[in-house]
């Protein structure tokens, strides 16, 4: 092999990504951001695995400040409608058809765009949880985030004009902008806070989709890491520790990644380019 992501042109680091999984029948994808942008969704990190914009927001400061959850909330309500409306791109649908041939066992993806479930796959750990759903903190009930929007709309008829640009999961760029009187409906069950339920920085991930996802990583025969920089620590672990069992691991990402030294692998390429004709090759 070339030294990783070294490569004359795609063709050739699709060939012999290829060569290496054709013998392989369960691979595990772990996906990050990097794949759902040509679904028009942006990402967080730039190549270098820094931070392009605002860091998100932090657990803690969501259910213990009301007026964070209002921001949130107000710029959630802006940029749903956009990141609702996302569909699977090129690379999602390749997923979806390796795991139909038999090649891929299972994705374990670190987005909440729910757009590998659109595309057709089905084996899937959503190891940070999914936006379409909303869950209260104080009973756990969970409900449907289409649901909230027309509730979030109806109580700030002011904010229902504004429009900013998508931000990474389901976020929306307002800029001065006045917060203070926007309305957060409660749990029409309890009167609890309402959170999405996906993991937010400084949260734990719910120990029965950790299990999950080490239970899909500990049977892969290889593991394929895509449009993820893996420098949140949920997923740098799990190929950490495929790496460290013996399993070999490859990438595709268009920058460096935290566990760049423990790829067997790397093709420095667009998932949308690269995906597809890896699943030609295989399928």
């Amino acid at each position: 092999m070339p030294e990783c992501g070294l490569y004359e042109d795609v063709t050739d680091a699709v060939a012999n990504l290829a060569a290496a999984l054709r013998t392989c029948s369960r691979v595990v994808a772990v996906t990050g951001a990097g794949i759902s942008t040509d679904s028009g969704i942006p990402d967080y990190r730039d190549a270098e695995g820094n931070w392009k914009r605002r860091a998100p927001v932090q657990f803690r400061d969501f259910v213990e400040k009301a007026g964070v959850r209002r921001r949130y909330w107000a710029r959630s309500m802006s940029g749903w409608p956009a990141f609702e409306s996302a569909r699977p791109a090129a690379a999602h649908k390749a997923l979806a058809m390796l795991e139909a041939a038999g090649r891929l066992s299972a994705v374990v993806t670190q987005n909440v765009d729910d757009l590998h479930r659109r595309a057709g796959s089905r084996s899937i750990v959503d190891l940070h949880g999914r936006l379409s759903r909303i869950r209260c903190l104080d009973c756990g009930r969970r409900s449907s985030r289409t649901l909230l929007q027309q509730t979030l709309l109806a109580l700030n008829a002011n904010f229902e004009s504004r429009t900013a640009d998508l931000a990474p999961d389901g976020d929306a760029d307002l800029e001065a902008v006045d917060y203070s009187a926007f309305e957060i409906p409660a749990c029409t069950r309890c009167g609890g806070i309402l959170k999405p339920d996906v993991t937010f920085y400084g949260e734990t991930i719910p120990p029965q989709r950790t299990r999950q996802a080490e239970k899909a990583i500990g049977s892969a025969d290889a593991v394929l890491v895509i449009g993820s920089s893996l420098m949140v620590f949920s997923a740098y672990r799990l190929v950490r520790n495929a790496a460290l069992a013996g399993i070999p691991v490859f990438a595709l990402n268009l920058g460096r990644t935290r566990a760049d030294e423990l790829l067997t692998d790397k093709v420095v390429a667009p998932a949308s380019e690269t995906m597809p004709a890896l699943a030609k090759a295989l399928c």
